[in-house]
């Protein structure tokens, strides 16, 4: 599957312009990941863009990301990608996150979610988003209350990356493509 088909099916199954956003802006972290090191940016990113493609329909664990899996299989993609995808629900002890690609995947999932509720409140959006102000906010247990904290520590440890490196990272990813980002 390539990005334009990948693109295709977020269309088809994803009504909701906030999580095809999230997903747009995990994409854009795991290229920039996949770049950093060496790895496969096509790859990285159509994982990226791919992992939540069935929440909407199937948003109840374990059929998230269970469901998505049979659909993805259906198409012919890769069981590099649907397990990448399978790894980033903690629910799922079946499927370890193993590789880089894996803990890239989970460390920028809920974290891309957080950054981008961060810029919806600042007057400046991205511009001079530091992970300073980041973790300001994670300090406000109201403010997205839905993403867990525990989760973007966990991710940033398990990536073998330090947090506020990481932070700051993803907000530079994700910073050049605010506008198409809706910001």
């Amino acid at each position: 599957m390539d990005r334009a088909q990948a693109w295709k099916l977020v269309q088809e199954y994803v009504k909701s312009e906030s999580l095809r956003g999230h997903m747009r802006a995990v994409e854009l972290a795991m290229r920039a990941y996949a770049r950093k090191w060496q790895e496969d940016e096509e790859l990285w990113a159509l994982v990226g863009l791919l992992h939540d493609f069935d929440y909407e329909r199937y948003p109840d664990p374990p059929l998230h990301p269970l469901e998505g899996e049979k659909i993805l299989k259906s198409l012919g993609v890769s069981e590099e990608i649907t397990y990448a995808i399978k790894s980033h629900a903690d629910y799922l002890p079946e499927c370890p996150r193993v590789t880089r690609l894996h803990k890239a995947l989970y460390a920028c999932d809920e974290l891309c979610g957080f950054i981008t509720a961060v810029a919806h409140v600042r007057p400046e959006k991205f511009t001079g988003m530091t992970a300073s102000s980041v973790r300001k906010k994670m300090k406000s247990k109201g403010f997205a209350k839905n993403v867990s904290r525990e989760d973007m520590e966990r991710g940033a440890a398990d990536l073998g990356v330090d947090f506020d490196e990481h932070i700051q990272f993803v907000i530079d990813s994700l910073t050049p493509h605010a506008v198409e980002l809706g910001f």
